[in-house]
């Protein structure tokens, strides 16, 4: 257990997605904290950016917190106009002032009460992660299936969609997976919102598209790595979205098994949905760099981002990681390996860690919450290009 104290002042980490390292307490105006790299069964990984944790018993003192290595991290840029959350009651989250020099990063509170959390970004805990599958497979368009286990022995679980009822023939197969990296927690809160409208039976655009489409969702493709406070690695030590070309039982059991089932289902599109340290956009990148890239997905690509610009203004194409070259694309990215091996529209979105820039919100950021709602917007998208896949 990670629990550091000085005077009545502690920090704590034992719980779920639980890290952070306490340098020194012994000045509450210069709590001194390092980022821990992502842990595995294999010992510590090469990324550090995920943080979480508690700390207690400063009730109306000033509170200075000093991220020493910072600068050390992951990805140094993404601190740049970067804000840390909080939250007394881990179901309201909030920024708070954080400022970042180049090589240390400070946040500064005065807090409430004596229990408050900081996090990198809102938690998805994996209790909520079962809550969500169990209660999705309450619908009776949904069939939940166990493909295997993780390296820490979790379950992994995909839940299939569909209206039974349709006459439709040759349904189309729509996948959408999410948190292949495990610190990226908007991802999950993305699926949440995605389901909630897509399982809504008065939702007029859910009818039509549960008639003609099977939805294959994965709402988490790395539970290890979050539970164990990591940012992009399993319990291997495994980047998961690198390992779509070869994925082994014991490296990448996630990808695996889930590759394997869409194998079996085959793919007309998917959704892979991610975070970004340090793009303060919400934007999606295709699959350009594939050899197999055509007109017609080009075509697919313009019409799906058109019309989500149309349903969200959350959305938007200016700004982006840029296109690659054909024939350069990596194969080991989820992405790209979907949309090469089944000709399919496959998209990677991704959400910022900071705020949405364009439509910025002073409190809270980019949160769970504004995750939840571009993830139903997104059927819209889906909707306008599905009679074409």
């Amino acid at each position: 257990m990670n629990t550091s104290k000085q005077a009545n002042i502690s920090i704590s980490t034992h719980f779920d997605s639980g890290a952070i390292e306490v340098v020194s307490l012994a000045n509450p105006q210069d709590i001194q904290l390092n980022i821990r790299a992502d842990q595995g069964v294999n010992g510590a990984a090469e990324f550090a950016q995920w943080f979480h944790f508690r700390l207690q018993g400063a009730a109306g003192v000033p509170v200075k917190l000093r991220f020493l290595n910072a600068a050390q991290c992951a990805y140094p840029k993404g601190w740049e106009g970067y804000r840390v959350v909080a939250s007394y009651d881990r179901q309201l989250w909030f920024r708070i002032d954080t400022q970042f020099d180049g090589q240390i990063m400070t946040a500064t509170i005065t807090p409430d009460t004596n229990s408050i959390y900081f996090a990198y970004f809102e938690p998805y805990s994996y209790e909520r992660h079962l809550d969500l599958l169990g209660s999705a497979a309450e619908s009776e368009h949904v069939q939940s299936e166990f493909l295997g286990h993780t390296v820490d022995e979790r379950d992994m679980n995909v839940l299939h969609i569909t209206d039974a009822s349709s006459a439709v023939e040759n349904k189309k197969n729509i996948w959408l997976i999410a948190r292949q990296h495990p610190g990226e927690t908007m991802a999950e809160w993305f699926v949440e919102g995605f389901l909630e409208r897509l399982l809504d039976v008065d939702d007029p655009v859910s009818r039509v598209l549960l008639a003609k489409c099977v939805f294959h969702v994965v709402p988490n493709m790395n539970p290890d790595g979050s539970v164990r406070g990591n940012l992009r690695t399993n319990a291997a030590g495994a980047n998961l979205n690198r390992e779509w070309q070869a994925p082994t039982m014991e490296r990448s059991p996630e990808v695996f098994l889930v590759r394997q089932n869409m194998l079996e289902t085959g793919v007309d599109l998917c959704l892979d949905a991610h975070g970004d340290e340090g793009l303060p956009y919400n934007f999606v990148a295709g699959s350009e760099g594939n050899p197999g890239y055509t007109d017609k997905i080009e075509q697919l690509e313009n019409a799906f981002k058109a019309a989500w610009l149309a349903a969200s203004p959350d959305f938007q194409t200016e700004q982006g990681y840029g296109k690659t070259a054909k024939g350069t694309a990596n194969q080991t990215l989820a992405t790209n390996w979907i949309a090469q091996q089944f000709g399919c529209l496959a998209f990677t979105i991704e959400m910022p860690f900071k705020d949405n820039a364009n439509l910025p919100d002073a409190g809270v950021g980019w949160s769970g919450e504004r995750s939840k709602k571009l993830g139903a917007s997104a059927l819209l998208a889906v909707l306008s290009v599905i009679n074409e896949l």
